[in-house]
């Protein structure tokens, strides 16, 4: 069986960093690793070719070849999947997909014309789909009822990719969450109780990844690292000996939940690691929306004071923030960039709330009446899908005007410096780092060039340049490669002020036109009883 593994476009979005890879010669942030995977589990007796369209196009000739095209993909890659699916069916060409878009709304592929459906998560389903084609059925749809362990997947396909394209490599150690936030989608698709890999496994996938060549940034996926606490700690104390025997060949990053802060030995082992950066859902600092929101575990201890812990043990500290909650008081764009300025966290991931499939939300919000659509494509750039407690254009507004004023670039900056110089220096340098090459070398004088001379920021860059050198030489590159960010994020702000903008003036006008058909209907009837 020819098999041909397509992984979507995603849309330009706040993580796409587009301006950023370009800079460094890059065609996408991380590699498909879900879609790996699949690779992994997949025959060995069945031929596979990858195409990550965030990295190229399809070739005619690969169409060609494919027997059987596969697409895995999230919500936000929702048009390129349907324009792949459409390109693979036009050419006759079964067409399989699966991954969290297809589990969360299979209908939408059902009507989509899609062969095969195959749900859930693929360690149970793909064997199950495998023996369906295998046996010459033309479709099918494979749901699995209950959750695998996670112990016996396989080190994904890495060969399969075009390694230079990609700024971060990619591991998965744990599924699942063990939190309630009402918004979340994460517990519905992988469960409440974090599986995890065993430490040897997660080690095989570090050795694959070496042995191909890789060296530089490598993000552990999972929704929540530190889910599981025990099994984190035991992969860490494996972990530390393997970066130490390979010369601290990776730098990593991943996702956490806020009381990290308060586990000090786990924050150590991490940094004997070599994480240098992790993100945090602090979603809002209004300790109201959180509870409501079933965020419980931000609401225990001082946001502000867990951002200054993790950030003094070594690590870069990226946020998520929302705006809209139910019972949220007008200003809350304001409080938000408050305590962004407050805690100095660059990289601050704002949007409006957006109601996901399957979720405690969303069964809430059917029975209140108030889901305007089933879904959205994006959260940055849309507005919301469901009718928020206090009037929509107050909180687009606020949202629009609070992105805006985070990346500007002069407050950006100065977040950057302040964060750094209040960060600890990497314990290890990687003796695997190989030379310096043109690319980069051209990259720092593009920033040099931008943000040193030609906009407001340019004594204030080299100041702060200067400072961050003499007093954390560790973390320049770390720094400079930040401050980088920024290049994405001044364009990235005009493309939200100009989406939101122009929907909210199409919603203001509907809204208008059906206040007016109202008052008329109301006429018409008052006259007729009179």
């Amino acid at each position: 069986m020819r098999v041909l593994l397509l992984y979507p476009r995603f849309p330009k979005s706040f993580w796409s960093f587009d301006k950023a890879m370009e800079l460094v010669g890059r065609k996408a942030v991380l590699p498909p690793l879900g879609l790996i995977t699949v690779a992994a589990i997949l025959p060995e007796r069945w031929d596979l070719k990858l195409v990550d369209l965030n990295v190229r196009p399809v070739k005619e000739e690969e169409w060609d070849w494919a027997e059987l095209v596969i697409l895995s993909g999230m919500i936000v890659q929702k048009d390129d999947m349907m324009a792949q699916i459409q390109q693979a069916k036009r050419r006759g060409k079964p067409v399989a997909v699966g991954g969290p878009y297809p589990t969360s709304l299979p209908e939408e592929f059902k009507e989509a014309g899609v062969d095969f459906l195959v749900l859930d998560e693929g360690e149970i389903t793909l064997p199950m789909f495998v023996e369906a084609v295998e046996r010459g059925e033309t479709s099918g749809i494979f749901r699995a009822t209950e959750k695998p362990a996670v112990t016996e997947t396989p080190v994904p396909r890495y060969d399969l990719l075009e390694l230079k394209a990609y700024d971060n490599m990619s591991v998965q150690f744990s599924r699942g969450c063990p939190f309630q936030c009402e918004f979340c989608d994460i517990i519905v698709l992988y469960g409440r109780k974090p599986r995890t890999k065993s430490p040897e496994q997660l080690l095989r996938e570090f050795d694959a990844l070496y042995d191909l060549g890789w060296r530089g940034p490598v993000f552990i996926v999972d929704d929540n690292f530190i889910g599981n606490k025990r099994n984190v700690k035991l992969l860490l104390r494996a972990m530390a000996p393997w970066m130490a025997e390979h010369g601290y060949p990776f730098n990593l990053s991943t996702e956490a939940s806020v009381d990290l802060a308060k586990d000090s030995e786990l924050m150590d082992l991490m940094a004997e690691c070599n994480f240098n950066s992790v993100f945090l859902g602090i979603e809002t600092p209004d300790a109201e929306s959180l509870a409501l929101t079933k965020k419980f575990q931000n609401t225990r201890d001082p946001l502000s004071g867990a951002v200054k812990a993790i950030n003094e043990a070594g690590m870069r500290v990226m946020a998520g923030f929302i705006i809209g909650f139910d019972g949220e008081k007008a200003g809350a764009g304001d409080r938000i960039v408050e305590f962004v300025e407050q805690t100095a966290i660059p990289t601050a991931m704002m949007s409006m709330l957006q109601v996901l499939p399957n979720t405690a939300l969303m069964e809430r919000l059917k029975k209140e009446g108030r889901l305007l659509e089933q879904v959205s494509g994006m959260n940055q750039t849309t507005l919301m899908n469901f009718v928020p407690t206090r009037p929509i254009e107050d909180i687009a507004r606020e949202y629009v005007d609070a992105f805006y004023r985070l990346y500007d670039p002069v407050r950006y900056l100065d977040r950057t410096y302040r964060h750094y110089i209040g960060m600890s220096e990497p314990r290890h340098t990687s003796s695997n780092r190989g030379k310096v090459t043109w690319t980069e070398i051209r990259a720092l004088l593009t920033i040099a060039w931008r943000q040193g001379i030609l906009r407001r920021t340019r004594w204030t860059f080299w100041r702060y340049l200067a400072d961050v050198y003499f007093k954390k030489p560790r973390l320049v590159i770390s720094y400079l490669a930040t401050c980088a960010l920024s290049e994405h994020f001044i364009e990235y702000r005009e493309v939200v002020r100009h989406n939101i903008e122009r929907q909210l003036e199409v919603y203001l006008k509907a809204k208008a036109d059906l206040d007016e058909s109202c008052e008329k209907a109301v006429a018409v009837s008052a006259g007729a009883n009179s």
